[in-house]
């Protein structure tokens, strides 16, 4: 999952400084999963904040011009990355179509919704990767509609091994413009955290479906 180290640590800066993405060791959150973290992200929040969401989509533009130049079209998952699946399809000049995580059940029970031709190559935006099954899911979806995916671009991933095996195992090259590694760094330095807080955040990363706040050492 490369990232550019100049971006991401503007992109991790962008982010804490809005609080797109928190971070409270001692205060942890509960996901929908159940997991305790000490770490929340909602990049929607990006969206805003015109110089940031226009900081992220010129970064993600410049990076599918370089490293997939042959895309037709853009696809955000739904629905956290529609909003930037759009912009970065108009900075990009691109048809858009974004990809729901099922069928509707009603309607013409659509699960990629927007126009799609099946000849252009296309590059799934999404804003956040934690395990990276439900943006496999998208890809999955466009795959079966005959739409060739040549590679998914995220704003923010967690860095799970889990995520770099399924994307592995499904053949996805995914790009983050920001890692968790680059993350915490940014965040020492910044002082956004105590250095003290650093380890506990890390351990979180090690095993988060394990973690709770009091292990901490």
């Amino acid at each position: 999952m490369p990232e550019a180290s100049s971006t991401a640590q503007q992109t991790a800066e962008h982010l804490l400084q809005i609080k797109a993405i928190k971070l409270e060791p001692k205060n942890p959150f509960t996901w929908a999963s159940g997991w305790k973290s000490p770490i929340y992200c909602d990049n929607r929040i990006a969206l805003s904040f015109p110089k940031i969401r226009r900081f992220i989509c010129a970064a993600m533009a410049a990076q599918i011009k370089e490293q997939h130049p042959q895309a037709k079209a853009i696809a955000g998952v739904a629905t956290g990355a529609i909003g930037m699946g759009i912009l970065v399809a108009e900075a990009l000049d691109l048809p858009f179509m974004y990809v729901r995580p099922e069928p509707k059940k009603h309607g013409r029970q659509n699960q990629i919704e927007g126009h799609f031709d099946t000849a252009a190559p296309t590059v799934v935006i999404e804003d956040l990767i934690s395990t990276g099954k439900s943006s496999l899911l998208a890809v999955e979806a466009l795959r079966k509609a005959g739409i060739e995916v040549l590679g998914m671009m995220a704003v923010f991933s967690y860095q799970f091994a889990l995520a770099e095996e399924n994307m592995l195992d499904a053949d996805v090259s995914l790009t983050t413009l920001c890692g968790y590694d680059t993350l915490i760094e940014t965040a020492v330095v910044t002082n956004y955290i105590e250095a003290a807080d650093e380890n506990i955040l890390k351990k979180w990363r090690e095993a988060p479906q394990n973690w709770t706040p009091n292990s901490t050492t």
